[in-house]
């Protein structure tokens, strides 16, 4: 699953001077270079450099840097996957009130890896529905969504449609494809809305437009359903936008 970026990283420039600045113990230069090693934007791609200086800045009280770490043990990049160390870092971050932190710690208990089992059986999804919800109060988009999946499939919470809805439109107004896409599939089915194919298309088109492969199908779906004169029923959902995210500010 891909990332979840809160925001997209800053070009370095002046790589030669964000090092000097990094190096004098400015914690902000030191996120900054590590975004720039992790991302490749600004520098060459380097996770293990990344995850140097994103520890320096975390050490120095970042949360920003706090949650990326997590985020790089969480996926074993440029240092050895860690369950513990990824929640270790996640919580120092959400402890700040992090959103993208408080997102993955969410993650973290709706897949199982806050137990350390990392399977469905270790999963808590009541506790990762207060992590998300901390988030979503901080109108972060992908913790936004993950309130809707959970409400519309009663993961954590009695299935509520209605609910599952209004967050997927908090989530949307704040940016995120998926939860366009699960509009068109909830008026498309007249799940939590009344049945409304104009309302289902103008949500897939969203969706599409702002880069959803799922949104993209449906529309075709729709179309192919239209021209043949029978009811579209294989329309696809997005999946939780629960993968562990970095935060690039």
């Amino acid at each position: 699953m891909n990332a979840v970026f809160d925001r997209a990283p800053k070009h370095s420039q002046e790589l030669s001077q964000l090092i000097k600045n990094a190096e004098r113990g400015d914690r902000q230069a030191q996120f900054q270079l590590g975004i720039a090693y992790a991302s490749g934007v600004g520098a060459e791609r380097d996770y293990a450099e990344a995850a140097r200086w994103y520890r320096k800045a975390a050490d120095a009280g970042d949360s920003g840097a706090q949650n990326n770490l997590g985020s790089m043990y969480g996926r074993g990049l440029g240092v050895p996957q860690s369950d513990a160390e990824a929640m270790k870092w996640y919580m120092r971050a959400a402890a700040e009130g992090h959103p993208a932190a408080e997102n993955n710690v969410g993650y973290m208990y709706a897949s199982g890896h806050a137990s350390g089992f990392g399977t469905a059986s270790g999963a808590d999804q009541a506790e990762a529905l207060k992590w998300y919800l901390k988030a979503a109060n901080k109108k972060y988009a992908p913790a936004e969504f993950n309130l809707g999946w959970a409400y519309f499939h009663g993961q954590g919470a009695a299935e509520d449609l209605a609910e599952a809805v209004r967050w997927f439109r908090k989530a949307a107004g704040h940016g995120s494809a998926a939860a366009e896409n699960e509009l068109g599939y909830a008026y498309e089915h007249g799940r939590g809305v009344i049945q409304d194919r104009k309302a289902a298309i103008k949500w897939y088109q969203a969706a599409a437009q702002h880069g959803s492969a799922e949104g993209r199908q449906n529309l075709k779906i729709l179309a192919s359903a239209q021209q043949q004169a029978t009811p579209s029923l294989s329309s696809q959902a997005s999946v939780p936008a629960n993968s562990p995210g970095a935060s690039f500010h």
